[in-house]
């Protein structure tokens, strides 16, 4: 794959040490000379000491061959003219940060892809983990609904129960999923079926349309949830 990453900032500069190193061919713009040299020295890469917004900057770049842009810079009316430049030149995946939510409808309007400013997304997960310390990992689906890894915990009340049965109990609103199940010893994730009994220590991957809520996680055995809201008189 043919990659052109815009900026070798805090977010560009470990975008290129992971597309470097799954040995995709990567092209970096940056406009700063001492990032850019530092860049071309680090990594096995082109580097173009340009300005992105230039549309030849890009073609310089071979944009004609990419599969993809990445646009990475502080501002995000630089982002946009970088982006829509990009459409000019056909490139089929175009991607780029967003510092300001009020502009993530002016970017999706031009058809890009986007991801929320990264520091935020870090800060949302340190909060989280804090303020629900059940949870392994998780993602936003929409304004509410939530994928997470959670752990069965010995005192569950789903542990020993087959998914079925968990079910016929009402541990299981309409609302909530079991994805899949990581379990020690399986070399695999497990697909869970109706008949698939949970363990304690098992992981599981559950989506949850009212979002990962204390009441939500009580089922897996994790009430400490609701010690920390009550301590700290915050929640999600």
């Amino acid at each position: 794959m043919y990659i052109i990453i815009i900026g070798a900032g805090d977010i560009g500069t470990p975008l290129i040490e992971i597309a470097t190193r799954t040995g995709y061919e990567v092209v970096v713009i940056e406009r700063d000379a001492a990032r850019a040299d530092q860049v071309a020295s680090e990594f096995d890469c082109m580097v173009i000491n340009a300005d992105a917004t230039v549309k030849e900057t890009l073609e310089d770049a071979g944009a004609d061959r990419a599969d993809a842009i990445i646009s990475t810079t502080d501002q995000d009316a630089t982002n946009i003219m970088i982006c829509l430049l990009a459409k000019e030149l056909d490139i089929p995946a175009i991607v780029s940060v967003v510092h300001n939510p009020e502009h993530m409808s002016v970017f999706s309007q031009i058809g890009v892809n986007t991801m929320e400013n990264p520091q935020r997304l870090i800060a949302e997960s340190l909060f989280r983990s804090v303020d629900r310390p059940s949870i392994v990992d998780y993602m936003r689906v929409g304004d509410v609904a939530e994928v997470f890894e959670i752990t069965v915990t010995e005192d569950a009340p789903i542990a020993g129960l087959t998914l079925m049965e968990a079910d016929e109990k009402g541990l299981f609103d309409e609302d909530t999923l079991v994805v899949a199940i990581e379990r020690d010893g399986s070399e695999s994730p497990i697909t869970p079926r109706g008949q698939t009994r949970l363990e304690e220590g098992d992981l599981l991957t559950v989506y949850s349309g009212t979002g990962a809520t204390p009441e939500v996680t009580d089922i897996f055995g994790h009430y400490e949830d609701h010690e920390t809201n009550n301590s700290n008189g915050f929640s999600l």
